[in-house]
C-alpha cells in the first residue's frame, strides 16, 4: 500500500446451486486469481458459497452444516495468500439463521456481518439482524472469538485503511449500516450482494454504488451473484462496481466475466474526510474493531489518472463544467459592481488571462443590463509587445463593442528607469518589473478618473508559482481568474470561441489560443515572442497537476511524481517531470508573500489560494523538507 494505494478486485464467480463443493473450489480459485493480480481486498457475493436461489433448501441442516465447514475449509486453502476476501453463507447462530457474509484472511475467519434489512420472501428462511452492538462466537467452536454484528471494522496494520461490510439490500436503507461504518471511521465498504438483473436495474446498481461512495467519502465496492443461479424466475448477471468518492473507477458488464480490478487510494479519502462532516471516531461503543496485517508494497497502477484534474475528459462534462465555472465568475463580479456602482478597468494585452477577464465582465454586464461601453479596456504596449497580439486584444474589444484605449508605456518606463539609475538597455528583472508596475499605475489612475475598479486578469498557476510583479500584475481591485489554473483559463477560452455567435470573435479567440503564453516584457525579436513564460517556469499543463494533488489532498512529492509519471510518461521523461516537480516546490513556497495579501477574488472550486480561506500559510515557512524528499526521488 505505498503512496495510500491499493489494489481493490469484486467477482462473480460460477456456481451451482446448493453444491457447496464445486462452489467452494470455485471462490477457492477466484481468491488465488485475484492475489496472483495483485489484489489485497476482493468482494465476493452475497451466499457465494450455496448460491442465494435455494429457496427452502436454505432450511436444511445439511446445506447449513455444509456452508460452515467448506467456510472453514477455504480459510484454511488460503491461508499463504497475502488477501482480505469475503464468503457469503447461510449461518445458523443460537437457533436463528442469518444471511451472513465471512471475512477471511491469513487462514483466519476474522467476523461474520449479518444482513439486517431482509426482503420479505427472504425473511421465511432468514433472520434480520437487529442488534447494534457485535458479540462473540465463543460458543461455536471452531469459530470461538469470531465477532458477528453488522458494526465490524477491519483495520490493517497499515496508515489508514479500514474495511466494512454491508450486506445485499441494506445498502438501500435509509440510514444503511454502512453510514454508521464510515463514520467510525471505515475507508472501504465492501456490499457482497445478489440482485437478479430486471431492466434499469445496473443503471440503478451504477448510481448506489457511485452515490454511497461520494455520500460516504469513502470506496465502495459491490459484487453481483453470476452465473449459476436458478433462473427459474429470474437471471443473475454478475455486475461488478468498484467506486472511489463518487467516481466510478471499474465496472464489469452483465453477463460478461464478472471480475473488475482497480486500485483504490487511501490517502485520497482520507484527505477528503478531513474536509467533509464525516471523520474517523478512535472509540465506538458500539462496533467491534479486529486488526489484520498486509505486507506494505508498490501497488502497479491501472487506474486512469486524468492528465489535467481541473479540465473534465467527457466533452459533455466539460460543456457542463465550462457554463458553471463562467457563471459563478460573472455572478461574482456583477455582485461587486452592483455593489459599488461602478465601470470596470482592465489591461488588454492579447494574452489567454486577460481575455477571458474581459469575457467575464462582458458577462457580468449583461446580467446587470450595463452598457458595455463602461467596461473600459487599456492596451499598454511596451518594449516586448507584438503585432499579433495588440491587434488580436483590438479586435477582441471592437467585437465585445467595450472602450478601448491605447497608452504606450515606452517613454515612461524609459524616464522611470533614467530616474532610478538604469541604464534602459539591461534585460535584467527591474527592466521587465517597471513596465508591469507601471502599467498597474495606468490602471489605478484611469480607474480613479473614471469611477471604475481594476479588474484582475491573473490567474490560480501564476499565483501559485509567484509569476507575478509584486504590486504590478499581483494588485487589482477584484481578481476574477484567481480561482482558474491555466489549464482550465485555456479551456473557458476555448469553451467561449465555440459558442461565439460572432465569426470576427470566434476567429479572434482562437488565435489568442494559439498564442504562446508570454509577459512580453523583452523585446520582440523579428516580431515575434522571444519570452515564452513556460520555458522559464515549466509547463502549465505538469504544474497544474502539480499544485491540484498538492493542494487539493496534501500529497507528498514521491506520490505526485509518480501520479505524474502515470499521467504524462508518454509526453515527458522522467527528468523532466522530477525538474519541474522540484521546481513547483520551490517557487511555491519562495512565493507565497505574494499571496499572502491578495485583493478580493471569486472562489470557484476546492483549490484556491486566497488568504481568506483558500490557503492558510505563513509566508517564510521552509520547503526543505519537501525538497529533501524530491531530492530523494529517483528517475
Amino acid at each position: 500500500m505505498k503512496n495510500g494505494f491499493i489494489k481493490i478486485a469484486a467477482a462473480s464467480p460460477a456456481l451451482k446451486v446448493a453444491d457447496v463443493a464445486y462452489n467452494q473450489a470455485q471462490i477457492i480459485a477466484t481468491v488465488e486469481r485475484a492475489a496472483a493480480d495483485g489484489v489485497r481486498v476482493l468482494c465476493l457475493p452475497e451466499l457465494a458459497l450455496t448460491g442465494a436461489t435455494c429457496g427452502d433448501l436454505f432450511r436444511q441442516r445439511t446445506l447449513i452444516d455444509g456452508a460452515k465447514e467448506a467456510l472453514i475449509e477455504i480459510a484454511q486453502a488460503t491461508k499463504n495468500l497475502p488477501i482480505f476476501f469475503t464468503v457469503g453463507l447461510p449461518y445458523l447462530w443460537k437457533g436463528k439463521l442469518y444471511n451472513t457474509v465471512a471475512a477471511v484472511i491469513d487462514g483466519e475467519i476474522r467476523a461474520l456481518v449479518p444482513q439486517t434489512r431482509v426482503n420479505e420472501a427472504m425473511r421465511r428462511y432468514f433472520t434480520p439482524w437487529d442488534c447494534d452492538a457485535a458479540d462473540s462466537l465463543w460458543t461455536d467452536q471452531p469459530l470461538s472469538d469470531v465477532g458477528i454484528g453488522s458494526s465490524i471494522c477491519f483495520c490493517a496494520e497499515l496508515p489508514m485503511l479500514s474495511i466494512a461490510i454491508e450486506v445485499g439490500d441494506d445498502a438501500f436503507m435509509s440510514v444503511p449500516p454502512s453510514a454508521k461504518l464510515a463514520e467510525q471511521g471505515a475507508i472501504l465498504i465492501l456490499n457482497p450482494a445478489a440482485a437478479p438483473e430486471i431492466v434499469g436495474r445496473a443503471d440503478a446498481r451504477r448510481a448506489l454504488v457511485i452515490s454511497q461512495s461520494a455520500r460516504l467519502v469513502c470506496s465502495y465496492v459491490r459484487a453481483e451473484a453470476g452465473r449459476g443461479e436458478s433462473t427459474t424466475d429470474y437471471v443473475y448477471g454478475g455486475h461488478d462496481l468498484i467506486a472511489e468518492c463518487g467516481k466510478l473507477l471499474a465496472e464489469s458488464k452483465p453477463f460478461a466475466d464478472g471480475y473488475v480490478v482497480s486500485e483504490i487510494d487511501v490517502e485520497r479519502i482520507a484527505s477528503e474526510r478531513t474536509r467533509s462532516a464525516l471523520g474517523f471516531v478512535s472509540e465506538s461503543d458500539t462496533a467491534w474493531v479486529t486488526t489484520f496485517s498486509l505486507h506494505l508494497e508498490s501497488t502497479a497502477l491501472t487506474r486512469k489518472i486524468p492528465r489535467s484534474p481541473f479540465v473534465p475528459e467527457d466533452a459533455a462534462a466539460r460543456l457542463t463544467r465550462a457554463e458553471e465555472i463562467v457563471a459563478i465568475q460573472a455572478e461574482g463580479l456583477a455582485r461587486r459592481v452592483s455593489h459599488i456602482g461602478c465601470k470596470c478597468v482592465l489591461g488588454i494585452s492579447g494574452g489567454l488571462d486577460s481575455t477571458l477577464a474581459l469575457l467575464i465582465t462582458a458577462r457580468a454586464f449583461d446580467i446587470l443590463g450595463r452598457n458595455r461601453k463602461d467596461i473600459i479596456c487599456v492596451t499598454m504596449p511596451g518594449f516586448g509587445t507584438t503585432s499579433r497580439t495588440k491587434s488580436n486584444a483590438e479586435l477582441l474589444c471592437e467585437s465585445l463593442g467595450v472602450t478601448f484605449r491605447t497608452i504606450p508605456i515606452g517613454v515612461a518606463v524609459r524616464q522611470h528607469l533614467a530616474d532610478i539609475g538604469h541604464d534602459g538597455v539591461t534585460t535584467d528583472v527591474t527592466y521587465e518589473n517597471a513596465q508591469a508596475r507601471e502599467r498597474t499605475q495606468i490602471l489605478m489612475d484611469v480607474a480613479n478618473m473614471e469611477g471604475a475598479i481594476v479588474v484582475g486578469t491573473g490567474d490560480l498557476s501564476e499565483l501559485v508559482l509567484g509569476w507575478a510583479t509584486y504590486n504590478g500584475d499581483h494588485m487589482s481591485m477584484y481578481g476574477v481568474n484567481g480561482a482558474i489554473p491555466k489549464t482550465l483559463v485555456r479551456h473557458l477560452v476555448a469553451y467561449f470561441a465555440d459558442t461565439a455567435t460572432d465569426a470576427q470573435q470566434a476567429s479572434v479567440l482562437r488565435d489568442i489560443l494559439d498564442t504562446p503564453v508570454s509577459p512580453e516584457l523583452l523585446p520582440a525579436k523579428d516580431g515575434e515572442i522571444v519570452q515564452k513564460t513556460e520555458d522559464l517556469v515549466g509547463p502549465y499543463d505538469l504544474h497544474d497537476f502539480f499544485l491540484y494533488y498538492a493542494l487539493r489532498y496534501g500529497f507528498s512529492p514521491e506520490k505526485i511524481y509518480r501520479l505524474a509519471r502515470h499521467a504524462w510518461g508518454e509526453v515527458y521523461d522522467d527528468a523532466t517531470i522530477l525538474k519541474w516537480l522540484k521546481t513547483f516546490y520551490r517557487r511555491f513556497f519562495q512565493q507565497q508573500f505574494k499571496r499572502s495579501c491578495l485583493p478580493d477574488g471569486i472562489g470557484v472550486g476546492t483549490v484556491g489560494v486566497s488568504p481568506r480561506g483558500g490557503l492558510t500559510m505563513p509566508s517564510d515557512a521552509s520547503v526543505s523538507l519537501w525538497l529533501t524528499e524530491a531530492e530523494k526521488i529517483k528517475e
